[in-house]
């Protein structure tokens, strides 16, 4: 077991999920709902296909009239309906997607007829039963049929299959508002001349946030003193303020401090997780606070842990936890500690090789990674070979 004072990571992201506010819904027409998640069900106004249609161009018939001859009487195109109906002996010259004529059943492919002016005759083996090559009438979906449920992503198939239904909008949650903030004295913007280190934390997040439904803040850099910080952080109206460094237990780590005086309540802090450790969630008013490390590769995977999966499920989401699948060992793994370890590595040819070196201050290792080896509290040695749990990164 993981010591007291670590809480595991299955428990702080239900107990992080918990603290999700609940937003207000708009209604959107389906060419700007793209990326959101719906909030109520959407069901079906209409049948697909509306009618028994050509799977392919051919001539339409009786099965019963195999096989054949036939007389030919008319033609049938998408958007062309055949305006009669089909006698025995009788057949329609038809094209995909086009309805099949009243009194016909079967579609006898083009490959497979003679026609010999207004005579079809059998020039193959015709088809082997009755509704061959037909897509039936609500194949796909009928009338009061749901299309798609509450918390489902709105992807460009479920969106094409909701139009294809006849609806027009949908009811999903407005934007999550996100607020980013980092810390340190030692931190300057990307491409300044002014000596510090470049930081980066609040444009990777933003990155990570980026296919999301979000209206991102940007509260730029806090500098380490109390009263700045707490003062950000008591004018943020936003559901979610995620701060990056300070949020560990040194003189300068004011975070947590300058949460509580902006009055925030801190839930948890401390998790069992490598690396992340010091990460804290809370809420102040109706936004949730996150305070991530500052070393970038911790805060890329409590934000892949966390973050993400909380800001999903502000927006919708029914199931916002990353998912994860497995691989093959390129080589072996030492037995694993009393934290979750999250290794960076690369999934090359069908098997994981683990970066050398795995300090969370190194980006390099994080750019060139594709996923994270999942390894959890006292995990016993791995063989080159085997099976490991992984999350893909890229």
């Amino acid at each position: 077991m993981a010591s007291p004072s670590l809480l595991p990571v299955p428990e702080a992201q239900a107990r992080l999920l918990a603290l999700a506010p609940a937003i207000a819904t708009e209604r959107l027409p389906l060419i700007a709902a793209a990326g959101r998640y719906l909030r109520e069900p959407v069901t079906a106004r209409r049948t697909q296909p509306v009618a028994d249609l050509s799977a392919m161009d051919g001539y339409a018939i009786r099965f019963a009239d195999m096989p054949g001859p036939w007389r030919v009487i008319g033609e049938s195109a998408a958007g062309h309906d055949f305006d009669g109906a089909v006698a025995a002996g009788e057949a329609v010259r038809i094209f995909t997607g086009a309805p099949l004529p009243p009194g016909t059943d079967t579609i006898l492919v083009q490959e497979e007829a003679a026609r010999d002016g207004a005579t079809l005759r059998l020039a193959g083996d015709g088809p082997a039963f009755r509704t061959r090559n037909v897509r039936a009438r609500g194949l796909d979906f009928h009338e009061g049929d749901t299309l798609a449920a509450t918390g489902d992503a709105l992807t460009p198939a479920r969106l094409a299959l909701i139009a294809t239904g006849g609806v027009r909008e949908v009811v999903v949650s407005r934007p999550v508002r996100v607020a980013l903030a980092a810390t340190g004295d030692e931190l300057v913007e990307p491409g300044s001349d002014a000596p510090g280190l470049p930081e980066s934390n609040r444009l990777m997040l933003r990155a990570m946030l980026g296919g999301l439904p979000v209206e991102v803040v940007d509260l730029g850099i806090l500098p380490d003193r109390l009263e700045p910080m707490r003062d950000a952080f008591a004018a943020v109206t936003a559901d979610v303020l995620v701060t990056t460094g300070g949020a560990s237990v040194g003189d300068h780590d004011l975070v947590r401090p300058a949460l509580e005086a902006a009055g925030a309540t801190i839930d948890f802090w401390r998790i069992a997780l490598r690396p992340g450790k010091p990460m804290m969630a809370g809420r102040r008013g109706d936004c949730v606070v996150i305070g991530l490390p500052g070393n970038p590769v911790s805060a890329f995977v409590t934000g892949l842990l966390f973050v993400l999966p909380l800001v999903i499920a502000i927006a919708g989401a029914r199931a916002p936890l990353p998912h994860t699948t497995r691989a093959l060992l390129g080589e072996a793994l030492p037995a694993n500690g009393e934290r979750t370890d999250y290794i960076r590595a690369e999934l090359r040819d069908g098997l994981l090789h683990a970066a050398a070196i795995q300090d969370s201050s190194m980006l390099a290792t994080l750019a060139r990674a594709n996923c994270l080896i999942v390894r959890e509290p006292h995990a016993p040695p791995a063989l080159t070979g085997e099976s490991a749990e992984i999350l893909v990164i890229a």
